[in-house]
């Protein structure tokens, strides 16, 4: 059995996921100008890209570290993508909490059912396309991959989205204009919120 994680009665988790290239981080980080949260930092050894540093946006460890939490079993979920690993540790969560009651965790498709599993009071949300061709010109713009990794992602993405189906709430990214999509997720967290003095 999987360990669960329990929320106190003041504390609200939200799990956003979306295939790649529908602009999550670029989502997430709008919230910001609706609402304090603070942000799962989830665990990688792949190497930093360009403007990412240490916790932005995730934490940067070697494979051999990697491997010894996944045997002291230190991870909620973890998976193996797009030729690195990554992953979520029991206390990314933890240390979430200790000075936030309102925490976004953005999660990987393929994990959510396994989260459900673990955070059975989280609220799930999806971000979606407006179509489906809007993810390869997304992934293509940001320039980020190499044409191998940008037709892995586009084939992982029809996946995803079978994934995304047992979601609490399906937002839209619209093209050009992400802040509308946070400002729907921002109107899905006070409506989640409301009874439990959060906001």
């Amino acid at each position: 059995m999987p360990k669960i994680l329990e929320l106190k009665p003041n504390q609200r988790l939200f799990v956003i996921s979306g295939p790649s290239g529908v602009g999550k981080d670029t989502v997430i980080e709008g919230l910001r100008e609706f609402l304090d949260f603070n942000w799962v930092i989830s665990t990688t050894d792949r190497a930093k890209r360009e403007g990412e540093k240490e916790g932005k946006p995730y934490h940067f460890i070697s494979p051999g570290k990697f491997d010894e939490m996944i045997k002291n079993n230190e991870f909620v979920e973890h998976d193996h993508m797009y030729g690195f690993r990554c992953g979520t540790a029991f206390a990314a969560i933890e240390n979430a909490f200790r000075d936030s009651q309102v925490v976004i965790w953005k999660g990987y498709p393929q994990s959510l059912k396994r989260i459900k599993e673990i955070v059975p009071e989280a609220t799930f949300i999806a971000i979606l396309p407006p179509v489906f061709s809007a993810l390869e010109k997304r992934l293509r713009k940001r320039g980020a991959d190499s044409e191998e990794s940008i037709q892995e992602r586009i084939a992982v993405a029809k996946g995803d989205l079978e994934a995304l189906e047992f979601v609490d709430y399906k937002v839209i990214n619209p093209e050009g204009k992400p802040e509308l999509a946070s400002k729907e997720i921002f109107k899905i967290i006070k409506k989640e919120t409301k009874n439990c003095g959060i906001m």
